[in-house]
């Protein structure tokens, strides 16, 4: 699998998401690591086979034509950046896993999620 192929699709329109994927895309183009970015307002959702509701619920990475969203994208993402792989062993144990999904998935994604719903319907983005 080319490293070239880890795509990295986030909510752009998110202050809180942007500020993180701004770091990490900052520092694997200081880096040169072969990490793309794709906000989901302005890509093609048809590459990644997620509608824009779909793809604002949670990150989502691509890597070797398979699509990881949740904690198992964070996953894929940090082991690409020398600085993260460290976050990415202690999070992919198996209980610590558990865990960071439950906190992920059932509170962090649809917080971020109802605050993405609420500034759409503002027409904030």
């Amino acid at each position: 699998m080319p490293k070239d192929d880890t795509r990295i699709l986030y909510n752009g329109d998110c202050p809180v998401c942007s500020v993180e994927i701004d770091h990490y895309a900052k520092y694997s183009q200081a880096r040169a690591l072969p990490l793309v970015y794709d906000d989901l307002s302005d890509c093609d959702l048809a590459r990644w086979g997620v509608s824009r509701d779909e793809a604002a619920k949670r990150l989502h990475v691509m890597q070797g034509g398979k699509i990881y969203a949740g904690i198992p994208a964070f996953l894929v993402l940090w082991r690409e950046m020398p600085r993260y792989r460290w976050l990415a062993w202690v999070v992919g144990l198996p209980v610590v896993r558990q865990v960071t999904g439950v906190i992920y998935d059932d509170a962090l994604a649809p917080v971020l999620y109802a605050w993405h719903k609420r500034r759409d319907a503002r027409g904030a983005g």
